[in-house]
């Protein structure tokens, strides 16, 4: 089995590759691709850059060139349920491409040739994935050392389950955030890759689970919390719940 691993920025995915002691480094189709092993598993993680279509053709890639037979994905996004704060973590269980709008053929947001708007992930990854976070946040200190906890609050990071939604935009202004929550009201957050893996592995049969990490509340605020939080928390939480996850 091998376990392919998507990230959408170098912060991102920079701590995973650090954990990996014998990646091979691999270019296809304008990627680059790290092949090795983590905890005894074959891995292939890569970095497929921001947006959709750049996920979808990652996705691809793992699919067809690297036979991978499941894929998980880490990163950050813009919180948008009641309660999801900056900190906490939201493992997907169903997403949505909040962006798409081929009315009036279909409803909004279904997604042509699927006849459906909403993707479920994997259950037993998804399952798999939330032990793996639920286990990390109990000790944020172990993952991020005490001076990020206290620098962002982290004390009491909280795991979210639920409808992670994505769009070609990087959501960053209070009116945008207030109407995605009016239009869908169960959406937790909101990132720019994630739906279209989901579309991807639907397409191939691929079993996929997702995990975001809480940068910002998709508001006014979000552009400057942003840089900030990737490369202290959000990249080190991407690597503890990987290691989790294989380890277990």
């Amino acid at each position: 089995m091998t376990l392919g691993l998507v990230s959408a920025m170098p912060e991102e995915l920079a701590a995973v590759l650090a954990l990996l002691p014998d990646e091979q480094r691999i270019a296809v189709g304008g990627r680059i691709f790290w092949q090795g092993h983590l905890h005894g598993h074959a891995v292939v993680a890569v970095l497929c850059g921001i947006g959709k279509v750049a996920a979808a053709t990652t996705t691809t890639l793992l699919a067809q060139h690297f036979g991978a037979s499941a894929v998980v994905m880490t990163g950050v996004a813009g919180g948008l349920g009641r309660g999801v704060k900056v900190g906490d973590v939201v493992v997907a269980r169903e997403l949505l491409q909040h962006d798409m709008d081929a009315s009036p053929i279909f409803d909004r947001h279904v997604v042509p040739g699927h006849g459906r708007s909403r993707f479920a992930a994997d259950a037993a990854w998804s399952e798999r994935l939330a032990k793996a976070c639920a286990a990390t946040l109990r000790d944020p200190v172990a993952a991020l050392g005490v001076e990020v906890v206290q620098a962002f609050g982290l004390h009491a990071p909280a795991l979210h389950e639920g409808l992670l939604i994505s769009g070609d935009r990087f959501v960053s202004r209070t009116a945008e955030s207030r109407a995605l929550q009016v239009e869908l009201p169960d959406a937790l957050a909101v990132d720019m890759e994630s739906a279209a893996v989901a579309q991807v592995c639907a397409d191939f049969g691929l079993p996929f689970a997702v995990v975001r990490t809480i940068s910002d509340r998709a508001d006014d605020a979000a552009h400057v919390d942003f840089p900030r939080f990737l490369t202290q928390v959000a990249s080190r939480y991407s690597a503890a719940v990987v290691a989790q996850l294989l380890r277990h």
